[in-house]
């Protein structure tokens, strides 16, 4: 398929013709080969949602959001914000907000072992601030024993050592 037919497929499916009429317009190409052509870059559905998909596909990002390095792309992939991951979690970390989690009910909740407050979205049930310290009280504390209140500031200083200043944490 040359450059042309391309450009004259993408033209006739824009404006909401059907596979087997783009075909028959375009000459060398089979119905199967302009269907094929259609599902591989965006161009499926009704009119309107084709030209939707078209304008959001051409919107594609061509830089990074975090580093702003060049962004390589295989042929058929979705949309790539990101070069790696370490940029992606980088930009995520900093701009926790943006998240779809956000959308999510925030429930402030108090940790089971080192009771210091965290911050956990769309479930209110949580019942340690980390996986650490989940751990440490399932495996390195005796259920038999009471809590002490000279215990519990001795696990929220352990903890304010391991995670600086950051007191609230949000966790998912």
């Amino acid at each position: 398929m040359t450059d042309e037919q391309k450009q004259k497929i993408t033209e006739l499916r824009l404006k909401g013709m059907g596979y087997k009429a783009i075909a028959h317009i375009v000459g060398d190409v089979s119905r199967e080969g302009v269907r094929y052509y259609c599902r591989t870059h965006g161009l499926v559905g009704g009119s309107e949602l084709i030209t939707l998909n078209y304008d959001l596909q051409r919107k594609r990002p061509d830089y990074c959001k975090q580093c702003g390095g060049k962004l390589e792309r295989n042929a058929h992939s979705g949309v790539k914000y990101f070069c790696c991951d370490k940029c992606r979690r980088a930009w995520w970390k900093a701009h926790p907000d943006d998240a779809k989690q956000t959308k999510k009910k925030a429930y402030e909740l108090t940790c089971q072992y080192c009771h210091v407050k965290f911050i956990s979205y769309g479930k209110a049930d949580r019942k340690y601030c980390s996986h650490d310290c989940y751990i440490k009280d399932r495996f390195w504390t005796d259920p038999n024993t009471e809590v002490t209140a000279i215990e519990i500031k001795k696990r929220q200083e352990a903890k304010e050592k391991t995670t600086g200043d950051l007191k609230l944490r949000r966790i998912s």
